[in-house]
């Protein structure tokens, strides 16, 4: 269908009054708009502004591709307005395309909003005074501030009208085009409102290299609904990609618990319901600067930490965002999700079972009599790397993850806390897309205080001491084992 009016932006007058030489807001905010995309489309768009009083000029409702109304209380108490969107809304009821984008001048909670319009994305474009916590219009629009949340959403709001023109004009794709789309699908949890904009880069670079970013509209927020949706959402996707930071997030009428530890549940869940690991994974990142975080949000970030069920089939990374969204970069964008989960085992050096020997850099001098114990004994030994970049060293790590037939954890100068997060990647290592089970788990410690492994007792894991004459007989037994 042909379409005169890409947009149409919907507004009460009250929100454009002129301040002395200045333009009225929703003015600037068209020709803001129409900057963003003419970029994005490549071409200039058709943009008109209608004030609650006016009327559409060569045309009618049924002319518009998409309609951005200027949600504001002046707006929610203008009849003629809510007229304009209601007829809007009436008229494209049977489209799937999203055709309607919220445009929060001034905070509108969900209870004021028509219901028509709680479950579509918005966008709030005012800022919050620190200080005072009064709300504002930006004056300066290229401030540090403006360029980080007002330009960042205006980005994302282009993308999104781009994206909706572009089904709103292109014919209905054919079925196999639709199964490669839907084997495709990530879930991008909602965040805390800390994450929103660096949600929101992530979600756009996946979609511009074609996945489709599942949630695509607003969660309900009754707690009953938002499960099911989140079930559903999760079901169509391969991996779910889970930001935490010092919020907790909005809790949902009916639950005590936020929208971020809810969608983390589900995740899980379904993760261990899976009987197939490959297909489907997931990634935590968790903030390392979490000074403003409530007690509420530190217990559950060490419960995701802790909980083993809660991480199965997960990677937990708690580094700088650049490294992780670099890491997305790699682990998608890069290589593609479908490659990497459906990659085939690294077959062993002549066909010699492996031992993954883990340890860290500084124990290097102490493990190389294991390591050549373990080669003595007939097995290919895979080791840590420890130079290069970030993601080499993490892509070698996850391909020995994948391909170990048994794995040692050495412990010499390193704490009990890196000798559980290196047990932790053994067991959710099926997450990673390993196709065949772990014959054995075994822990060299040289401490004392030794990590206790009570935790750990259905996890196939053995303890062995550091004492030099004991230990060879101990990992010569357990080498005997595996070969079993």
């Amino acid at each position: 269908m042909a379409f005169e009016i890409d947009v149409l932006i919907t507004f009460a007058n009250e929100d454009n009054q002129q301040k002395g030489d200045a333009n009225g807001w929703v003015t600037d905010f068209k020709r803001f708009l129409e900057l963003m995309l003419v970029q994005v489309l490549g071409k200039k768009p058709n943009i008109m502004l209608k004030s609650e009083h006016d009327s559409i000029t060569g045309g009618n409702l049924s002319k518009v591709a998409v309609l951005l109304p200027i949600l504001s209380p002046a707006f929610i108490a203008s009849g003629e307005s809510l007229d304009t969107l209601e007829s809007f809304l009436t008229s494209t009821k049977k489209d799937a395309t999203q055709r309607v984008f919220k445009i929060f001048k001034r905070p509108i909670s969900t209870e004021e909003q028509p219901s028509k319009l709680t479950s579509m994305l918005g966008y709030e474009l005012f800022e919050i005074d620190q200080d005072s916590g009064e709300v504002e219009d930006y004056i300066d629009f290229f401030s540090a501030e403006a360029e980080r949340d007002f330009w960042m959403k205006m980005v994302d709001l282009a993308y999104d009208i781009h994206e909706s023109l572009l089904k709103l004009n292109q014919i209905e794709a054919p079925k196999e085009v639709k199964k490669t789309m839907e084997r495709r699908c990530i879930f991008l949890a909602e965040t805390g409102h800390d994450l929103s904009i660096q949600r929101n880069i992530i979600k756009r670079e996946l979609q511009r290299h074609g996945y489709k970013v599942l949630p695509d509209r607003t969660l309900p927020q009754d707690v009953e609904e938002l499960k099911k949706e989140v079930e559903s959402e999760l079901e169509k996707c391969s991996l779910s990609i889970h930001l935490i930071g010092s919020s907790y997030g909005d809790i949902p009428t009916g639950s005590e618990k936020s929208v971020v530890d809810i969608q983390n549940q589900i995740a899980s869940q379904r993760s261990i319901n899976l009987k197939d690991k490959t297909k489907f994974a997931r990634l935590i990142w968790i903030s390392n600067q979490l000074t403003q975080a409530s007690e509420k949000q530190i217990s559950f970030i060490e419960n995701i930490k802790r909980d083993l069920a809660s991480s199965e089939g997960t990677e937990i990374l708690q580094t700088a965002l650049e490294d992780f969204k670099n890491i997305i970069r790699e682990e998608l964008i890069e290589v593609g999700i479908d490659k990497r989960l459906g990659k085939g085992q690294v077959l062993s050096e002549n066909g010699k079972p492996t031992v993954y020997l883990l340890h860290d850099k500084i124990d290097s001098k102490q493990v190389k009599p294991l390591k050549e114990q373990i080669e003595k004994a007939g097995f290919t030994v895979l080791v840590p790397t420890f130079e290069g970049e970030l993601l080499d060293l993490r892509r070698d790590h996850i391909n020995n993850l994948r391909s170990f037939d048994a794995a040692v954890i050495f412990q010499g100068e390193v704490n009990n806390q890196w000798v559980r997060m290196k047990l932790l990647d053994l067991l959710k290592a099926p997450g990673f897309g390993r196709r065949k089970t772990i014959k054995g788990k075994a822990i060299i410690s040289n401490k004392k205080d030794q990590l206790d492994i009570t935790a750990y007792k259905n996890y196939n894991v053995t303890l062995i001491s550091g004492d030099s004459k004991a230990t060879t007989d101990s990992l010569n037994g357990f080498l005997e084992e595996i070969k079993e």
